[in-house]
């Protein structure tokens, strides 16, 4: 099958054959959702700056040998990944997303007992401190689970897109999926059940 060679037309081509202006055209199309996640996963501003500057870096340096098997947003979240990864292991054994474990895809889900906080109202689930909670517990999810998370439910990557830019199956990804949706629908239960206990008291 031919593989699509313009992404938002944005030409390949002319990146692979090195073409300045068209390498703006990229960065400008997809510096917003790579900042994004590099500040999702890192929580500092100036790390995600830094996981943006690596990642385009590292693109310019590979565009040659992109053979757009996977499209370009998704190729520069790889990188990105792998660029916030080795920001938070820096003194620590290097690893990268390639060091998968296929048993994911055999691992038993077991849900947990959850608080019951829909009695809240939506702006208060809304609010300012509600979604530092949220920012809070996404930085809490182990790194496997909180990219899954990040690329699929944050950056709205497809499960196929998700795989490939973690190199995981897509059996993988659901299944990480799945783990850090339950993972983070427990913390924040745990959170908005201490408010309700809160606002019982204070009432």
């Amino acid at each position: 099958m031919m593989v699509e060679t313009t992404i938002q037309d944005i030409s390949i081509e002319a990146l692979r054959n090195g073409d300045r202006a068209e390498f703006a055209r990229l960065v400008d199309a997809y510096s917003a959702p790579i900042y994004h996640l590099g500040l999702r996963m890192l929580g500092n501003e100036q790390d995600a700056e830094d996981v943006l500057q690596n990642t385009f870096l590292s693109a310019l340096t590979h565009l040659p040998t992109f053979e757009g098997r996977s499209s370009v947003l998704t190729w520069l979240y790889r990188i990105a990944v792998n660029e916030a990864l080795m920001t938070l292991r820096r003194g620590k054994p290097e690893v990268n997303i390639d060091d998968t474990d296929s048993s994911d895809e055999n691992e038993n889900i077991h849900p947990t007992q959850f608080v019951d906080w829909g009695a809240l109202p939506e702006d208060e689930l809304l609010s300012t401190e509600g979604k530092q909670a949220l920012d809070h517990a996404i930085q809490n999810l182990p790194e496997n689970l909180q990219t899954v998370f990040l690329l699929r439910d944050i950056q709205d990557l497809s499960i196929k897109d998700t795989a490939d830019a973690l190199n995981l199956t897509e059996s993988n990804v659901k299944v990480r999926l799945l783990r850090a949706r339950l993972m983070l629908r427990e913390q924040l239960s745990y959170y908005y059940g201490e408010r309700m206990k809160k606002e019982k008291s204070n009432g």
